[in-house]
C-alpha cells in the first residue's frame, strides 16, 4: 500500500503475491471484528450504566434549564426501537473499546511496506493515535451538553423537548466518532511526511488552504451543526495540524543528518 503511494512497484521484490495479502486483510479483519465483538459485549453487559452515562448531558440541560421544558427521558416509537438501540449502543462501544487492536492490526498490514527506519515509529503511531481518537471522543462528550443547549435553543420558545432513543444516541456517536476521526488527521498528515508522500515545505506553503480545509471538515463532518461543536473541533485540529508540520520538520532534519552517514 505504502509502496504503491511511493511509486515502488512490489512484483519481483520478494514479497507476498496479491493473494497473499488479501489473506492477511482478511485475517486482520477477522480479527478487528473479533475485538469490536468482545467489547460490544461488555458493553451489552454494563449497558444500564453505559447509557446513563451517555444521556446525563442532556438530563443536566433540563436540570439546568427549566424554560426547556424537558425532563431528560428518551421515549421510543415502537417495541423494536429499544432493542435496535441498545445494539446499536453495544456496537458503537464495542467500537471504540477495540480501536487499540484495529489499529495495531492496521498498522501490521502496512508494516511489510515500510523500510527499517519507518517500522519503529509503529508503537509511537498506535499509541498517540488511541489517545488522539479518545481525545476527541471526550472532547465530543464535554461539548454536547453545549450543542444541545445551542439546539433547544433555536428549536423556539415553548417547544417542549422529547428525544427519541435512537435519535438521541446517533447524534451521540456520530458526534463522537465525527471528533476521534477528526483528531486523528494528524497522524495521517505526520505518516504522510514521514513516508515521503508530501514535504512540510508544501504543507506550509499551502496553509491557508489547509487551515480553511480543516474548518470546512469541521463544519462538514460536525453532526449537531452547531458552531459551538464546530469551533470545538476545528480549533483542536487546527493546532494538531500545526504540530503535524512541526514533527515532519524535525523527521525531514533528522534524515538529512543521517543521510552522509548512510552513503
Amino acid at each position: 500500500m505504502v509502496s504503491l503511494l511511493r511509486g515502488q512497484s512490489s512484483p519481483g521484490e520478494g514479497g507476498m503475491t496479491i493473494f497473499g495479502h488479501l489473506a492477511e486483510l482478511r485475517m486482520r479483519l477477522v480479527r478487528m471484528l473479533l475485538a469490536v465483538a468482545i467489547g460490544s459485549i461488555v458493553i451489552l453487559v454494563f449497558y444500564d450504566q453505559f447509557l446513563q452515562f451517555l444521556t446525563q448531558p442532556y438530563r443536566n440541560i433540563c436540570n439546568t434549564r427549566p424554560d426547556f421544558k424537558c425532563d431528560g427521558t428518551l421515549f421510543t416509537l415502537g417495541p423494536i426501537e429499544g432493542l435496535s438501540a441498545r445494539m446499536r449502543i453495544a456496537g458503537y462501544g464495542g467500537l471504540i473499546i477495540a480501536l487499540p487492536v484495529i489499529m495495531w492490526q492496521l498498522w501490521k498490514f502496512i508494516v511489510p511496506a515500510l523500510n527499517k527506519q519507518e517500522k519503529k515509529y509503529s508503537i509511537p503511531f498506535i499509541v498517540t493515535s488511541v489517545i488522539l481518537f479518545m481525545t476527541g471522543a471526550w472532547l465530543a462528550y464535554w461539548t454536547l451538553d453545549k450543542a444541545l443547549e445551542f439546539l433547544i435553543a433555536w428549536s423556539g420558545a415553548g417547544v417542549e423537548q422529547t428525544y427519541q432513543i435512537s435519535k438521541y444516541i446517533s447524534l451521540v456517536a456520530m458526534m463522537v466518532l465525527a471528533f476521534g476521526a477528526g483528531f486523528l488527521v494528524p497522524v495521517l498528515v505526520v505518516f504522510l511526511q514521514l513516508v515521503g508522500v508530501v514535504t512540510p515545505q508544501t504543507l506550509i506553503k499551502q496553509w491557508r488552504y489547509s487551515f480553511m480545509g480543516t474548518f470546512l471538515i469541521a463544519a462538514v463532518v460536525t453532526p449537531s451543526g452547531d458552531p459551538i461543536s464546530m469551533m470545538a473541533l476545528a480549533i483542536p485540529m487546527t493546532l494538531l495540524f500545526m504540530i503535524a508540520i512541526l514533527i515532519g520538520f524535525i523527521a525531514q532534519r533528522r534524515k538529512k543528518k543521517r543521510s552522509p552517514e548512510g552513503e
